[in-house]
């Protein structure tokens, strides 16, 4: 799959339906009709779109748990709870269950924003106070996380 890029404002309908941004269709043309797999965000109160082949990439790791320790079936529990098969309808549009709707606190503004190879939907304040947060230096955090001195784990 090829990687997604784009942050987009756009709104929420009543029904919870959400158009898709034109420049996000077009670099997910290939793989619309697939569908995808909406989840609830492991570390923030947003969801992640999943084109289903990396949701089934994601699920082969996981397959290779050892589901007889009980932490990794907690894990596969918690990871998968409330995640849905959902599909972009022929107007562009992404039904949002209710109960990922409550979770993500959206309201009718909202972001989508793409992260590498997967989609998140948030609430569009979320968003801004996330993206604006003042306890993070984001120049000290792209140091800790890319900044490794050989070239071989960092960009250049």
């Amino acid at each position: 799959m090829d990687l997604i890029t784009g942050t987009y404002d756009c709104k929420v309908d009543a029904k919870g339906r959400l158009m898709m941004p034109a420049a996000i269709k077009k670099q997910l043309s290939a793989i619309l009709q697939d569908g995808f797999v909406l989840r609830r965000s492991v570390f923030q109160k947003c969801l992640e779109l999943y084109p289903i082949e990396e949701w089934q990439v994601l699920m082969g790791k996981m397959n290779k748990l050892n589901k007889f320790k009980k932490k990794n079936n907690d894990f596969i529990r918690r990871f998968t709870a409330g995640a849905k098969m959902v599909d972009v309808d022929v107007s562009g549009r992404l039904l949002i269950p209710k109960d990922l709707t409550v979770f993500a606190e959206i309201s009718k503004n909202i972001v989508v924003a793409s992260a590498i190879n997967i989609i998140e939907i948030w609430d569009k304040d979320l968003y801004e106070q996330v993206i604006s947060d003042a306890t993070i230096d984001f120049a000290e955090l792209a140091e800790d996380v890319m900044g490794q001195d050989d070239n071989d784990n960092g960009i250049s």
